[in-house]
Formats: structure tokens, C-alpha cells, sequence
């Protein structure tokens, strides 16, 4: 007996509209794609919600992490990446109440943010205050841009 595969492994479907069957085969590559690394990722939730902003120096990531210690943070920067990690501990309610309405998540997060170019790790700065926490990044001096002079 023989047994043939056929590559990919996905049905194939006679369509009627060539423009939404490029679609759907764009789609599923884009499923293929996801790595594992992309499902915890997404998993963790956008907890704490941030902004990245950048000058010709530095990047600036701020977070809002209300009800988070100062302590209870953790931030390492490497290369492109910086993440900012921590634990939120909300205080429970009386041993008897019931929950009408629970939005505010507690426990352990971890968000990793990629830069579009590299960091000086040396001189990254944070610090945390009414509830938002800034990370000064400052670029790595190869990824400044340089004013070249044109000689004649």
C-alpha cells in the first residue's frame, strides 16, 4: 500500500473568489507562524499597560502599575529587549462577601517589549511614582544617528 502526503495538510477548497482564498492562505501562514513564545506572550494579558516613546537619546517606557510597590519590580534590559516584571497583591475582602464585579487582576506579570534598536543596559534608569513607572533607555552609540560632513 501506498501512502502519499500532501504538503501543506490543509484542505483545499475550490473558490469562486480567487481575492478571499489568498486571504485565507495568508491567514493560515500567519497561524503557522505562532510560536509558542507568541502564545504565552499574548497570554500574559496587557498588564501593566505602557507607552514607548523615543528622542534621539533615549527611549522612554512608562507603565502603569498602581498598587505596585517600588520593590516588588523587577526590570532587566539586554540588546533590543527590556522586560518589567512583578507580583500585584490586592487585599482581600471580608471572609464572607461575595464578588458583585472583579476587574482588578492580581498576581505575578512579566511584559517584554522589543526596541527597534539596541540599548545601553549600563545606563538604563527607572523609577516609580504615583503609580507609573518610567524606564529611561538610552540608545547605544551605534544606533545614534551621526551628522556626517561632506568635504568638497
Amino acid at each position: 500500500m501506498l501512502i502519499r502526503r500532501v504538503w501543506p495538510s490543509r484542505p483545499t477548497f475550490e473558490s469562486a473568489f480567487p481575492d478571499f482564498d489568498q486571504l485565507r492562505r495568508e491567514m493560515m501562514q500567519l497561524v503557522d507562524t505562532l510560536s509558542p513564545e507568541t502564545y504565552s506572550e499574548a497570554g500574559t494579558g496587557v498588564f501593566p499597560p505602557i507607552n514607548i516613546a523615543q528622542d534621539k537619546d533615549n527611549f522612554y517606557v512608562r507603565a502603569e502599575v498602581p498598587g505596585v510597590k517600588a520593590e516588588q519590580l523587577s526590570i532587566s534590559a539586554l540588546n533590543k529587549q527590556v522586560s518589567i516584571s512583578g507580583k500585584r497583591e490586592i487585599a482581600a475582602e471580608r471572609e464572607h462577601a461575595s464578588y458583585h464585579r472583579r476587574e482588578r487582576a492580581e498576581g505575578s506579570f512579566n511584559r517584554t517589549v522589543t526596541l527597534p534598536t539596541d540599548i545601553d543596559a549600563s545606563r538604563v534608569e527607572a523609577r516609580c511614582a504615583s503609580g507609573i513607572l518610567t524606564v529611561v533607555l538610552p540608545k547605544a552609540e551605534a544606533a545614534k544617528p551621526r551628522q556626517i560632513v561632506v568635504k568638497s
